[in-house]
């Protein structure tokens, strides 16, 4: 079996309406009008195409300034050096080491990832976080410059590491990319919430393989 993860909302906290409360907090001062920049700034071409490699970060940083009349300095602290600032989420980091374990005690598992992730995060992480080398490959946008939920993306993972539709299960917390996933043919979680990814991946996964919620800190 082979279990793809997403990154960003699973495997690392992504939440941009926190993000805009952070560094934009004065042009956007409710919650509601923070979520709503946060969709603005990421949903658009000025970040998807630095997000796939296609646009540098200055670039998408003058287009977004221009397009919301934001200043470019908070843009620029928000975003320079992101990837050294995402943090895990203990409860699925734990659950992908325990699927780690069960891969090396012999079980049936290949473990990969496939991200919409600028390379220069991607590079952040790898570096920052020692479970990204657990993995047996895996495919960021910013590298190959395709962006989940395009086709191509899906194909890039699928080739390079010859696998098989149905023994294949995507996790990702976009519903879009859910969709594109099983338009794909393989199988696929919708991950709206972490702490419920566990249960949600164990019936997907050979009958002999376990997955444990019972430490504390998983339930916090």
């Amino acid at each position: 079996m082979n279990v793809v993860f997403d990154l960003g909302a699973v495997l690392f906290a992504w939440e941009p309406t926190r993000l805009v409360q952070a560094h934009l907090a004065q042009h956007a001062p409710t919650e509601a009008a923070a979520a709503a920049m946060g969709r603005a700034l990421f949903h658009h071409d000025d970040w998807t195409g630095f997000d796939c490699g296609t646009r540098t970060l200055d670039d998408a940083i003058a287009r977004m300034s221009a397009r919301l009349s934001l200043p470019v300095e908070p843009l620029r602290t928000m975003l320079e050096g992101l990837g050294e600032r995402l943090e895990p989420i203990g409860v699925t980091v734990d659950m992908l080491e325990q699927l780690v374990a069960q891969r090396e005690g012999g079980q049936p598992l290949r473990l990969y990832y496939l991200s919409n992730m600028p390379a220069s995060y991607a590079r952040a992480i790898e570096r920052r976080h020692a479970f990204m080398q657990r993995f047996d490959g895996g495919v960021f946008s910013g590298d190959v410059k395709f962006l989940k939920p395009e086709r191509e993306i899906y194909e890039v993972l699928a080739m390079r590491h010859a696998l098989d539709p149905e023994q294949t299960v995507f996790i990702d917390d976009s519903a879009a990319n859910v969709e594109a996933a099983r338009a794909f043919g393989w199988q696929a979680i919708h991950c709206t919430a972490p702490a419920m990814l566990p249960s949600q991946l164990q019936r997907y996964l050979p009958v002999s393989t376990t997955l444990s919620v019972s430490n504390p800190r998983l339930l916090a």
